[in-house]
């Protein structure tokens, strides 16, 4: 790949666009839809937090049984149909009054969103080969937090204009741009469905060699609420350094992840540099870890260095762990299974961004420097445990039909 922030034409564009414009609508959501549900529709903040928990944790469910579908049914359509629901589902929020329509709103778009990862993964799976699948991936999340930007910059114009009117108009927004991702995913050539083999009513969770490769990787994922969630609060709580810090370090992530996310994948093309990627991720957020917890009681600019500092060592991990988990979720998936085990892997995005918040305010919050140098600890345990365990998977009973690529 030429150039580190557009795929090249053809397929791999043609995704990329498609993450791009929902991923616009998607970032707007996220920045106004907290306030939307308690000032707009009225609703308790707790009922909202609980609705939510509630909607993802459906969503974790149902992802892998969709996943299976679009294994069987050919991904391209089961993606369009996903993509036109979640649309729906995001639609049906400008009518939401009470609190039971909200779960049973937020529990369709849940599903429908993660159901249309699955699907996506395994159309991403039937269209390019793979030793180009990780490095697309790179380019994906690229394109996810250049969409997510311009997306938070519209949900702020809504948030200063503070009407309902603007609300709607964000919610809108959300749902034409998974009407315009189907209609990019629909312009793909059709992968035809797999002759799924039978694994019985459990499914991926008979695969225990997959089922631990997802579950340490979850406990890795626990850093995603750290942005928006734990350094927040740290930097409120713990340091002296000034509250616009905080969204100078989201600037810095996301623009990080734009310009070197495909850069930092290249030189992952098989489960040993995979495994690699992840175990020195691991280190790096230890470091992080470390540096972030000096910013409690320093001076306010020795504590924005060192938060600085951290938040450059923090993406860098972010990278890594990314890659490698991208390589590995496919190179130990079955040919015929791609959808079903992405949409079970993806579980624990979900699990991460459930559990994380509670995880982190207890640790930094309330433990402070040995909170951190826990986290730490946690993430490298986890990205070493990574290593036993992909070679647990890659010689398990599915080896004649896993995606081996074993080079490097």
């Amino acid at each position: 790949m030429t150039n580190a922030l557009v795929p090249p034409a053809g397929p791999q564009r043609t995704l990329a666009l498609a993450q791009l414009t929902n991923s616009v609508g998607d970032g707007a959501y996220y920045v106004t839809s907290a306030l939307y549900f308690t000032r707009v529709v009225g609703l308790a903040p707790a009922r909202v937090g609980l609705g939510l928990t509630l909607a993802w944790a459906v969503g974790s469910l149902v992802g892998v049984p969709l996943g299976r579908l679009a294994d069987r049914r050919g991904p391209r359509g089961t993606a369009v149909l996903l993509a036109l629901a979640t649309g729906l589902a995001v639609a049906s929020f400008l009518v939401v009054r009470g609190f039971v329509p909200f779960v049973i709103a937020a529990c369709a778009y849940a599903s429908a969103q993660s159901g249309l990862a699955a699907a996506r993964q395994a159309l991403l799976a039937g269209l390019v080969s793979a030793g180009e699948r990780t490095g697309l991936l790179a380019h994906l999340q690229s394109t996810l937090n250049a969409g997510l930007a311009v997306g938070a910059g519209l949900g702020g114009l809504a948030l200063r204009a503070g009407t309902r009117s603007a609300y709607l108009g964000v919610f809108a927004l959300d749902a034409v741009s998974f009407l315009v991702c189907a209609g990019l995913l629909v312009r793909l050539p059709s992968v035809p469905g797999a002759r799924v083999r039978k694994a019985g009513g459990l499914g991926v969770l008979r695969d225990r060699p997959y089922v631990v490769v997802t579950l340490l990787n979850t406990v890795l994922l626990l850093r995603m609420p750290l942005l928006s969630l734990g350094l927040p609060l740290w930097i409120a709580e713990r340091t002296d350094a000034p509250t616009w810090l905080v969204s100078a370090l989201f600037v810095l992530n996301t623009g990080a992840v734009m310009v070197f996310q495909v850069r930092t994948a290249r030189g992952i093309t098989g489960l040993a540099s995979a495994t690699r990627a992840v175990r020195r991720s691991g280190w790096i957020m230890l470091a992080a870890c470390a540096v972030f917890a000096l910013s409690a009681g320093a001076s306010p600019w020795v504590a924005v260095g060192a938060l600085v500092v951290g938040a450059v060592l923090q993406v860098a991990a972010e990278m890594g762990q990314s890659a490698g988990s991208w390589q590995l979720s496919f190179a130990l998936a079955p040919v015929d299974r791609v959808g079903e085990y992405q949409g079970f892997f993806g579980t624990g995005v979900t699990v991460a961004r459930t559990m994380g918040p509670l995880v982190l305010t207890s640790l930094l919050l309330e433990w402070g420097t040995p909170g951190w140098l826990l986290l730490g600890g946690a993430t490298v345990g986890a990205s070493y445990a990574m290593g036993p365990a992909v070679r647990w998977a890659a010689g398990s009973g599915e080896v004649p039909v896993r995606q081996q690529v074993l080079a490097s």
